[in-house]
């Protein structure tokens, strides 16, 4: 349980005095970081896209988060539990660091992954995040370039958060190896990574929109790249990324091994994918939109009743232990910070707006424990792997039924309990909160 009158000076610091809960986002969107503004770029927005989601239809989206079979195809594997790393006869420095890491036993997305990466194969990886895919494509990499110097490989994610995630993973697995790597984001130096490029790293890890300043500006050249991955696909062509990822597939050679992971198979993404790889591997093992382990409800919320008081008494509870709350745009989430910081919570924000040196602060105040509340725009919904989330609270409905998915999919993980709350306002209703089972079709 956490001190609702405890005040911390490292969350003040990143507070603007910017505000409103409702509104536009600030600016003309921005990339690698959560919404991209105009022209339509996010989910919902153009025509034939996923449903936009609202109050009055909301009900209906939770109602449909249960348990749901793939029905992309599955490769059969054996039991997890009866494959392990020493098994895959690795490199003795890349094992010992898998295993100080705390890694024994593999996942699905690894026992199916990694002998299909390590045999040069292209691979479309179908998995939601949480299920070790990082470590999938990235063990097998590393084996890669340490039987070949020369080997270099090229990996793009939509967020400036995935993609730290993706780089801290790989010096873990690299930890005592002359294998180099650069980071390239937007919202950080462009002059150091330029540097970095400098020095023919094995690895680059980058966002697009960086990743094209860079080819721009001739400091990254691909031609010499052997492998190719891009990670979280669907979300990089939802924020708008399809033409900057097919002008940097452009610049790749034609002989590549290429990995393509998505925790969904868009029309759009089927098209993407015909272009990048060549009979590929596919791999599914979402077998699941959300677990059932997440208990889901609606708080109604009346016209009279300002949501960020019901919000405060919410996390006045005992069992809000950590919460992550999603708000819609850049402005209200930092609005939502400051109002529960004066109120006397221990609260930090992440956002788009924010530099990187901050987001990366917020994510560490949150993951260790310094603060138990995280106010969030859709940046932290993908991929972000925060233990212990208790609640994951929706301030603002979300955008389409699959940003409802991922949101939630923040608490519940390594087969925890969690629970998620949507708020919306109804005239009619009394303030309450009901069990989304009552709206059950």
């Amino acid at each position: 349980m956490f001190n609702s009158r405890a005040r911390s000076t490292s969350t003040r610091s990143s507070f603007s005095p910017r505000g409103g809960y409702g509104g536009r986002p600030s600016g003309g969107g921005f990339r690698g970081g959560g919404f991209r503004g105009g022209g339509g770029g996010f989910r919902g927005g153009r025509g034939g896209g996923p449903k936009r989601v609202s109050d009055s239809t909301i009900h209906s989206y939770i109602s449909r988060a249960s348990i749901k079979p793939s029905s992309a195809p599955l490769i059969p594997t054996a039991p997890v539990e009866d494959v392990f790393f020493e098994n895959f006869n690795l490199p003795g420095q890349l094992l010992q660091n898998i295993t100080r890491h705390g890694y024994k036993t593999l996942t699905p997305i690894q026992v199916q992954g990694i002998p299909a990466i390590r045999e040069g194969k292209d691979v479309i990886g179908i998995a939601n995040t949480g299920t070790g895919k990082t470590a999938a494509f990235l063990i097998p990499l590393v084996e890669k370039i340490l039987k070949d110097r020369n080997y270099k490989a090229l990996i793009v994610a939509p967020t400036r958060e995935l993609a730290l995630q993706i780089q801290d993973e790989l010096r873990k697995f690299t930890s005592g190896m002359p294998i180099y790597s650069s980071f390239c984001i937007g919202k950080s130096s462009m002059y150091t990574q330029i540097r970095e490029l400098q020095r023919n790293p094995h690895v680059v890890v980058g966002t697009p929109g960086r990743l094209k300043d860079l080819i721009d500006r001739k400091a990254l050249k691909l031609e010499r790249f052997s492998m190719v991955i891009l990670d979280e696909a669907d979300l990089m062509l939802d924020m708008g990324f399809v033409n900057d990822i097919k002008e940097i597939i452009s610049y790749l050679p034609k002989e590549r091994q290429s990995l393509f992971f998505s925790a969904t198979l868009s029309a759009n993404i089927n098209s993407l994918i015909k272009s990048f790889v060549t009979n590929p591997v596919t791999i599914s093992v979402k077998t699941t939109e959300t677990t059932s382990h997440i208990t889901q409800e609606v708080v109604s919320v009346e016209p009279s009743v300002m949501k960020i008081e019901k919000l405060a008494a919410l996390l006045r509870q005992e069992d809000f232990t950590k919460v992550l709350v999603f708000g819609r745009t850049k402005m209200g989430v930092e609005r939502i910070s400051q109002d529960l910081f004066a109120k006397g919570f221990k609260v930090t924000s992440i956002h788009g707006d924010k530099a990187q040196f901050q987001r990366q602060q917020s994510l560490r105040m949150f993951k260790e424990d310094v603060v138990n509340i995280m106010i969030a725009t859709d940046v932290a919904a993908r991929g972000l792997d925060i233990p212990n989330v208790s609640h994951v609270i929706n301030f603002d409905v979300p955008q389409t039924y699959e940003d409802y998915i991922h949101r939630i999919g923040r608490t519940g993980r390594a087969n925890k309990t969690g629970k998620a709350l949507t708020f919306i306002q109804e005239n009619a209703r009394p303030l309450k909160t009901q069990s989304f089972s009552s709206f059950r079709r």
